[in-house]
């Protein structure tokens, strides 16, 4: 008699079971339509499909910590996805500042694929990044120094100037090159610049249509950049975990050099849809000149061997073989 009740229970629990969903709750410190938070949940809806719906991506309305707090926020578990740049907590990351000196390259997915092979070669085994799940690490475009003020092509010009700056290792060059900077998040970079407090900003053209620059009227550009900055996106260990096999190969599927290809694939369209952008604003465009960029090359390479000193001191063997490697990745990269 009691033998249907118990068979129906049964069969209700094994479909709560099998329709049973695992959501991830999605972090930004960037607004919804900038090409990050685009980009995280591109990485989201791939996720969801290729999970054939097992596991899907909450988006929440507002970051649940600012850009510097990212990283601990997801390793504590206060968000299961997000992304941060190394160089907003000075010091913390020592192998990431190879993706950050200048000269790179002129696109933002060739130095990311080359940065995400060189880091799960040389870099995941050595455990920087220890504290999250890895998801893929990434750059933006080449540096460009943004002003409102006046034309810069010479170390002189820029030298007059007051400039916004990311951190990682255009904090250190610039300190070299004598230049007058602030080290702030790049969300308060608008409001820094339409109070006067900053003449300018050094960031990738996309910047200044996603944090609606209308004030910079000179851009100065550098071959290759002069600077990149380190991304990595990440994933709380402890949520990673607890997924059954089958969707941890899901996440590992979509995870490195695919998620790595979505963060400098849309980089790079929105560089060029700003640059665009620029035209129409009045931005007069110059490239530094050779005198500025042997100077920026002089310094870079005094960074350089201290970083090599640095990475080789936490493990890293040959440090200057791996930068040479990263930069003859970065010209394979298609």
């Amino acid at each position: 008699m009691k033998l249907i009740p118990l068979l129906a229970t049964a069969t209700l629990l094994s479909a709560g079971a099998a329709s049973a969903q695992t959501v991830f709750t999605a972090s930004s410190w960037v607004g919804p339509t900038h090409t990050l938070s685009m980009a995280q949940k591109s990485w989201c809806d791939l996720l969801e499909k290729e999970s054939a719906g097992r596991m899907k991506c909450n988006i929440l309305p507002k970051s649940v910590a600012a850009a510097p707090g990212t990283f601990d926020a997801v390793r504590d578990g206060l968000a299961d996805i997000s992304y941060t740049v190394d160089g907003y907590t000075p010091g913390r990351f020592v192998f990431t500042q190879l993706a950050e000196f200048p000269f790179l390259g002129d696109s933002a997915l060739a130095t990311s694929v080359a940065y995400q092979h060189l880091y799960a070669k040389h870099f995941a085994p050595l455990g920087e990044h220890r504290g999250v799940k890895v998801l893929a690490v990434f750059t933006h475009g080449p540096g460009i120094i943004f002003n409102s003020k006046q034309p810069v092509k010479t170390l002189d010009d820029a030298t007059k100037l007051k400039f916004r700056i990311g951190g990682g290792n255009i904090n250190e060059l610039s300190k070299l090159m004598g230049f007058n900077t602030t080290l702030k998040p790049a969300p308060d970079s608008f409001e820094l610049l339409s109070t006067g407090v900053m003449d300018g900003t050094f960031f990738p053209d996309e910047s200044i249509a996603s944090f609606k620059l209308n004030m910079i009227k000179h851009a100065t550009t550098f071959p290759g950049g002069l600077y990149n900055t380190s991304f990595v996106f990440m994933m709380n260990p402890a949520k990673y975990n607890a997924l059954s096999a089958q969707d941890k190969a899901v996440v590992d599927k979509i995870s490195g050099e695919v998620a790595t290809r979505i963060f400098g694939e849309g980089w790079d369209k929105v560089d060029a849809a700003s640059r665009e952008l620029q035209k129409t604003q009045g931005v007069a465009r110059i490239q530094a000149d050779d005198s500025f960029i042997k100077a920026v090359a002089a310094k870079q390479a005094e960074l350089e061997d201290k970083w090599a000193a640095a990475a080789a001191a936490k493990g890293l063997k040959d440090p200057k073989a791996v930068l040479a490697e990263f930069r003859a990745e970065i010209k394979k990269v298609k």
